[in-house]
């Protein structure tokens, strides 16, 4: 019996789309392809995420391969939160009702040590029993490890959580240490996939 939902933030819980958030830069075709390679696409971006390096560091990492120009632009995409903080469209309305149904609701998220101080500003924050963010304990998904710290953490049992992420990878992951869950796709198709788990939420009006 599924007690207790997972959820990723980005792509699930907000927007996340780091070419959007360079064409809000204004910057030429040229430029946003050389922002989306030197600053999403590093190593220092994943290491940001899981903890070990600094944001000072990647920075400086970052930009050793940018052209002066585009080094405030580097800066800005690194607080990219603070460009666009969009919640996505009907999960609100749904975590609200799972709550309501009595069950578990948590965040497991890749992100950095900076991630309370945006996430905390979004509504739905105020219903999760629970959060691990990656950086925090220096593993990233779809690592094994971090699913099982998740389950060790908050005292949960694999075989009643249901993970949503927007990812194949991270949710093969989960399945993995004996979870179920399902690719997100918008918050209906989400609200069908917890009925058929067995989870009685209601049809909702979001596509």
């Amino acid at each position: 019996m599924i007690r207790n939902i997972i959820f990723d933030m980005g792509g699930v819980l907000v927007h996340y789309d780091p070419e959007h958030f360079v064409d809000l830069l204004s910057v030429s075709a040229e430029d946003k392809a050389l922002l989306m390679r030197e600053v999403f696409r590093t190593v220092a971006w994943f290491r940001m995420d899981r903890g070990t390096m600094g944001e000072a560091e990647a920075a400086a990492s970052m930009k050793a391969n940018l052209p002066p120009r585009l080094h405030g632009a580097a800066d800005r995409l690194m607080a990219w939160w603070e460009l666009e903080l969009r919640p996505m469209e009907g999960m609100e309305d749904l975590v609200r009702e799972l709550k309501e149904l009595g069950c578990g609701v948590y965040l497991l998220s890749n992100a950095t040590l900076r991630q309370p101080e945006y996430f905390d500003r979004l509504p739905v924050s105020r219903y999760m029993d629970g959060r691990m963010v990656s950086a925090f304990y220096q593993l990233l998904k779809p690592q094994h490890e971090i699913f099982e710290a998740m389950l060790q953490e908050f005292g949960l049992r694999a075989e009643e959580c249901f993970f949503v992420d927007d990812l194949n990878i991270n949710v093969e992951a989960a399945m993995l240490t004996g979870m179920s869950g399902t690719v997100f796709r918008g918050a209906g198709e989400l609200r069908r996939s917890l009925r058929e788990a067995g989870i009685p939420v209601s049809g909702g009006d979001s596509a």
